[in-house]
């Protein structure tokens, strides 16, 4: 079984808890308007690593003194396009000892995807809007699989944290922050925390070099004072829950 890295971060800070090994999965079956990563999308393009779960283990063993109190985490691209890596190898973190989270789109909602939750401590999934009308023009699928999967994560009692990126002109309103506060409200048993995360234009130079033309145009980054009223509005809807 061989899995397909677009590349590594040895000691991320933000992608779950603690200092963490990242590993970011090639492939994705979204197209959100806002990627900053257009260069994962192919699951067949070229690639830093071709590896085992063994090997990619291996990997983070290496950092294992630095990470002791975080952990692996697994991004994309989407990871859940090659679920069964996912899988084994998040099975051989757990032997020894390593947390694991899965930093995912939800938009792989398949029996073998569902399974790496018997391996994952943390689920962190992104939510890319609540607006069924809005949601397929704006990632290129509807809402149906992360509906599921957050049906799933709260059957099964998995901690998670929620991604949200607000993007000016889409989801930077009242109305749709107040529709995800509404749509996440049944799920805070599970909920440990909402991350809000500003829309920047960092990935435009992807897009160039790729020659794909930049679906949002010239739309300006989200500035400071408006992700701050964002954050602070969510956390006027749903008290007691950490918004960042």
């Amino acid at each position: 079984m061989i899995g397909r890295i677009h590349s590594l971060e040895t000691m991320g800070a933000v992608d779950g808890p603690g200092l963490r090994f990242v590993a970011f999965m090639q492939g994705c079956p979204m197209r959100c308007e806002f990627c900053h990563n257009p260069d994962t999308w192919d699951p067949a393009a070229e690639v830093q690593f071709e590896w085992t779960p063994e090997e990619l283990l291996d990997e983070v063993r290496k950092y294992k003194s630095f990470i002791k109190k975080g952990g692996v985490t697994l991004g994309g691209g989407e990871p859940l396009v090659q679920a069964p890596f996912v899988r084994k190898f998040f099975r051989l973190c757990h032997e020894k000892g390593i947390h694991t989270a899965l930093d995912t789109s939800g938009a792989v909602a398949t029996d073998e995807a569902f399974s790496v939750l018997d391996f994952t401590d943390l689920v962190l999934l992104d939510v890319k809007t609540a607006d069924d009308s809005l949601h397929k023009s704006y990632t290129g699928l509807t809402r149906k699989n992360n509906q599921l999967w957050l049906d799933t994560i709260l059957a099964r009692g998995t901690r998670t944290w929620i991604r949200h990126v607000v993007v000016p002109e889409r989801t930077y309103s009242e109305e749709r922050l107040s529709g995800l506060a509404k749509l996440l409200l049944p799920y805070l048993p599970v909920i440990d925390r909402i991350e809000m995360l500003p829309y920047h234009t960092m990935g435009k130079m992807k897009y160039a070099s790729l020659g794909i033309a930049y679906p949002l145009g010239d739309l300006p980054d989200l500035r400071q004072d408006e992700i701050d009223h964002a954050r602070e509005f969510m956390r006027s809807l749903l008290p007691g829950v950490t918004v960042q």
